[in-house]
């Protein structure tokens, strides 16, 4: 897998690489017209005479260049022009390993689909001007709150490790519709596998692999807010507990049922914010606790 790129990052946005498949083309690009059909032949010859299209040894590749299948390819994306997210993120914290920032609605974490200088990751990027930045969980587009990013590689794999054996303590807030009927606070359990469309989650029957403990903090004139502590980590896990439970959270427009795409339609965010993440620093045994600033 490639780990470091020839190309260098422009603007906060690193370059993409693409390891090439078993197969036979008559030239690259040839190979690229067939990969990314959305993509014309004109844009990627132009790319090849900037110098933007190199192999792993930073040698830049033409048209005519040679399909290697194995070989490792270097590119710079040039996604359509986006429509920019009109909130801002802030950095709670930051240390000579790790960034705290606290997300707004609607930001991508990470470069995808028709994002890319509009997300968390190129924004700090472009406002810390820290190369090696690196997200060590994500959340959402649509949910707010705390993420927290690496930028030193000697340490990452610690930091890392945490969220994958569960010493992270999340703790999560949610607006949804008031529920006299739930004996709160309660802990749900279910199983989740991959739903359909393929953007969705769902429940099936089975040994649960989801547990979600949910606290009322109060009860406002049209829904209540809620406390939800997640303690496993399933794609969308607390929006489909809560939609089970018949309370979905106010704005979900994938549960209980999907909704037409808003586009860029800011207006009504999905009420759920990352509140507060709190670990033991496995490098110096502090207690690190870091918690949003935003409101629901």
């Amino acid at each position: 897998m490639a780990t470091s790129s020839p190309l260098p990052i422009v603007d906060g946005v690193a370059p993409s690489y693409l390891w090439l498949p078993v197969g036979e083309w008559p030239n690259l690009l040839s190979f690229l017209e067939q990969r990314f059909p959305t993509i014309d032949r004109l844009t990627w010859m132009a790319r090849m005479m900037r110098g933007e299209v190199v192999d792993g040894d930073g040698l830049q590749l033409a048209p005519d260049s040679p399909y290697r299948s194995g070989s490792c390819i270097f590119y710079y994306r040039e996604p359509p022009a986006e429509t920019p997210i009109p909130f801002a993120e802030t950095i709670l914290y930051q240390d000579e390993r790790i960034l705290v920032a606290d997300k707004p609605h609607f930001l991508p974490v990470i470069p995808t689909g028709r994002f890319l200088h509009e997300t968390l990751l190129v924004r700090l990027k472009k406002k810390t001007g820290l190369s090696n930045l690196t997200p060590i969980h994500r959340i959402d587009r649509e949910t707010a709150g705390v993420i927290v990013f690496s930028y030193d590689i000697a340490s990452r794999g610690a930091y890392q490790s945490l969220f994958q054996q569960r010493l992270v303590n999340k703790t999560y807030e949610a607006l949804a519709p008031t529920a006299p009927q739930l004996m709160l606070p309660l802990i749900y359990r279910s199983r989740m596998v991959d739903g359909t469309p393929f953007f969705r989650m769902q429940e099936v029957d089975g040994e649960s692999n989801s547990e979600t403990r949910i606290e009322l903090i109060e009860q406002r004139v049209t829904c209540s807010l809620y406390r939800l502590r997640p303690l496993t980590g399933k794609k969308h896990q607390l929006r489909v507990h809560l939609a089970a439970l018949g309370i979905p959270i106010v704005n979900d427009t994938f549960y209980p049922d999907v909704y037409p795409c808003k586009g860029d339609d800011f207006s009504a965010p999905l009420k759920l914010l990352a509140r507060e993440i709190a670990f033991i620093d496995p490098l110096d045994q502090c207690e690190r606790r870091f918690t949003s600033l935003r409101v629901l």
